[in-house]
């Protein structure tokens, strides 16, 4: 049976994922943001470029230049050294694939204490750069610290952009997910990557550009720590939108719990704002790879997320009244490049 089948009231699955730490951790984003005071967002060729994306995205000849980064938390790093390493190389790719882009090449920075605490790290990194097929260049290493910390910084191209900020009003919101995968205990990390054929894993994440280069999604993003609830609020907080979920709708593997489920990290997790027009052909080619798709709700206006099941409707969160990461659209009489 799916644990769906006995899931907690609609009410208690709000509660339980505004408490949730993934999304605690995304509302950390807004005191820097109001720190650092980032440049306006700007349009460049029919995409919004700015800050709070997967990636900078930087105009550069004839497509962008794709840079992100990633730090691991230190309790991750001690005791899952490998799988730290080795998510480096993931987490960092799926950034630069849920944009439409292609990786080029990662680097690390790596604090360990001495001897050969930071092998399996390193052993993590180097697997994940093979298996993505994504060389790494070089970093920077220090063998004198009291642990294992470390942050892995990624570059990519895109010749068209998905980006947070482009969602359209009417668009479907699309969740897709590999479900061909397993927590990796204790946390609420789905794995459907080590151990996965390579091959398969780079493919899988091809068809992202090739949706953006057809033209067949105005926006995306990598479902992050938040999970699917709290990725979708960042999509519509960063285009100044809205939407109504199904939960029911969203993806999910047969005899998981379904709280624990929706607070999940995908290995392999995009959200798309697809057209009606498109919708039947993206769920085509993700279904064409065993890739669970699904549309999981509709788009709009109303700068609020809803959350439905089982016939009730309750408001997640209202962006009109409070910020999440703090990173909204363009704002109007901003000019273009």
């Amino acid at each position: 049976m799916n644990a769906r089948d006995s899931a907690p009231t609609l009410a208690q699955i709000v509660t339980t994922l505004r408490a949730a730490r993934g999304i605690a951790h995304k509302r950390d984003i807004d005191a820097v943001v109001q720190v650092l005071d980032p440049a306006p967002a700007v349009r460049h060729q029919g995409h919004t470029l700015a800050v709070g994306d997967d990636c900078a995205a930087i105009p550069d000849g004839d497509g962008y230049l794709l840079f992100a980064i990633e730090g691991f938390i230190n309790e991750f790093v001690e005791q899952q050294p490998w799988f730290a390493g080795y998510c480096g190389v993931m987490v960092n790719v799926s950034d630069i694939y849920a944009m439409g882009g292609r990786p080029v090449a990662v680097v690390d920075a790596l604090w360990s204490r001495d001897g050969d605490a930071a092998r399996p790290v390193l052993e993590g990194l180097a697997e994940g750069a093979r298996v993505y097929g994504v060389p790494l260049v070089g970093g920077h290493s220090n063998r004198r610290n009291d642990r294992e910390q470390l942050s892995v910084s990624i570059i990519g191209r895109a010749r068209r952009l998905l980006t947070s900020f482009d969602a359209r009003s009417g668009d479907h919101l699309v969740a897709v997910i590999d479900l061909r995968g397993r927590f990796q205990e204790p946390y609420a990390y789905w794995n459907a990557s080590s151990g996965a054929p390579a091959e398969r894993l780079r493919a899988d994440l091809e068809l992202l550009p090739a949706i953006a280069e057809d033209g067949l999604a105005s926006a995306a993003k990598d479902i992050s720590m938040a999970g699917v609830i709290g990725t979708a609020l960042m999509l519509l907080e960063c285009s100044g939108k809205g939407a109504l979920i199904d939960l029911e709708a969203v993806p999910c593997p047969p005899g998981v719990d379904f709280q624990r489920w929706l607070t999940a990290f995908p290995s392999y997790g995009f959200l798309l704002s697809v057209s009606a027009a498109d919708l039947e052909q993206v769920l085509g080619r993700f279904a064409a790879r065993g890739l669970s798709a699904a549309s999981i709700g509709r788009i709009d206006d109303s700068r609020t997320l809803r959350l439905s099941m089982q016939g009730q409707t309750e408001t997640f969160w209202d962006l009109a009244e409070e910020a999440l990461i703090g990173c909204g659209p363009v704002r109007a009489g901003q000019g273009g490049v």
